[in-house]
């Protein structure tokens, strides 16, 4: 069963998320892109064009308008925008996948927690941040061998990848982030950093994740749980790469007293899939991948509602 979308929000977000459901969704017929300005003002909505794909210039207004052409909503906006559009999605029975950091519906992880989310029956779910969806796996990978007593991730991105919604979020990142370390890492405590580098040419987007454990930890194990999630992201954002397998950090490196604990430091690096945006973009990529995949659940859960009620009318 397939399932009909629009996209609120034409920036560099929604864009790629526009070539990534034509390229490679299975289950998810893009119907509509919609913004506030007129389309020759637009790229996003003039690449939509391009691609033969219906717009919508008056923002929320055009959702209201054609809300019957489609199931489910990508918000590509801004958290504050999220906030005002979602009351609408609800009176309009639509499914919200929010890409912001508005974080009004559960934190939402493809590879952690996203089939969980969907079988509750959530109607507004959430990305979290792309910092979050880049390390929220290591965290959870981490935690399933050894709890998690604290995480802590850094996140450096390229300058040039970060649009106003991005750099409008800052703190917004930084909390969703940090809450989405514990409620999907499972960190009993979490903290993130971002960073926009000016560096030329741009980097590609670079993460440490640090996870304190038990000493008694087997790290080996860890780097297994580490490599086994790193190949499911993989499945989506494909230039997801380990760059530094969890090691231990030596009690000369920290500042303060760990007690019966040890900290091991992971680095991811992701770089993108490049269908809009230059690779180094990899921030922008496993937020659209993340989104993606995560309505390809929706999709697969509406197929298995169909039959079984098909089913149970027999």
């Amino acid at each position: 069963m397939s399932v009909d979308a629009a996209i609120v929000g034409p920036g560099n977000i929604g864009t790629d998320l526009m070539y990534k459901i034509l390229d490679r969704g299975e289950n998810i017929d893009l119907q509509r892109m919609v913004g506030i300005f007129p389309v020759e003002e637009s790229e996003g909505l003039q690449a939509a064009v391009d691609e033969g794909v219906d717009v919508g210039t008056e923002g929320i207004d055009s959702i209201e308008a054609h809300a019957d052409e489609f199931d489910l909503v990508f918000e590509a906006t801004s958290a504050g925008i999220h906030e005002q559009h979602a009351p609408v999605y609800d009176d309009l029975d639509l499914f919200a996948v929010d890409l912001t950091p508005a974080a009004i519906g559960p934190y939402t992880v493809p590879v952690v927690n996203a089939d969980e989310v969907v079988e509750e029956g959530h109607e507004n779910v959430n990305m979290v941040t792309c910092g979050g969806q880049a390390t929220i796996p290591i965290v959870h990978a981490v935690d399933r061998v050894s709890s998690v007593e604290y995480a802590e991730m850094t996140s450096h991105i390229a300058s040039k990848s970060a649009g106003p919604g991005t750099r409008q979020n800052i703190d917004k990142f930084t909390q969703t982030t940090a809450a989405g370390l514990e409620v999907v890492g499972g960190a009993e405590d979490g903290k993130a950093i971002i960073t926009l580098n000016p560096a030329e040419p741009p980097i590609m987007m670079r993460n440490t994740v640090y996870t304190m454990v038990d000493e008694s930890t087997d790290v080996a194990e860890v780097r297994q749980s580490v490599d086994d999630i790193a190949a499911e992201v993989q499945t989506d954002v494909p230039g997801y790469e380990i760059t530094l397998e969890p090691e231990v950090n030596e009690q000369d490196d920290v500042a303060f007293d760990l007690g019966d604990s040890i900290i091991l430091t992971t680095m991811i690096e992701v770089e993108g899939e490049g269908q809009h945006l230059p690779p180094y973009a990899g921030n922008l990529d496993i937020m659209t991948s993340a989104a993606l995949g995560t309505a390809e659940r929706v999709a697969a859960r509406a197929t298995e509602a169909d039959v079984a009620g098909g089913v149970s009318d027999d």
